[in-house]
């Protein structure tokens, strides 16, 4: 197995994804933080990137709905700070 560039982007986003999770679990981080979302949205894509190269059926749908869900939450976050501004 080689590593290639791409494996170094997917392993970004699996570590994006992860301090994350792990800074939710802290308290550093809240979900309804337009942070958390968009760290997880970068990752979701970075792992999708990575997938381009060496894909895998069910590692995709995970990560398109781990990125659409992301969307979502940065959608949510930018209509409030509009509704509250």
């Amino acid at each position: 197995m080689s590593y290639r560039w791409h494996d170094f982007v997917g392993n970004i986003g699996v570590l994006l994804i992860l301090v994350s999770y792990l800074l939710l679990q802290l308290g550093r981080l809240k979900v309804s933080n337009l942070a958390y979302s968009v760290i997880n949205g970068l990752g979701a894509c970075l792992i999708l990137v990575s997938l381009l190269f060496e894909f895998n059926f069910s590692a995709f749908i995970v990560e398109a709905a781990w990125l659409l869900i992301s969307l979502f939450g940065v959608a949510r976050c930018l209509r409030r700070r509009t509704a509250v501004g």
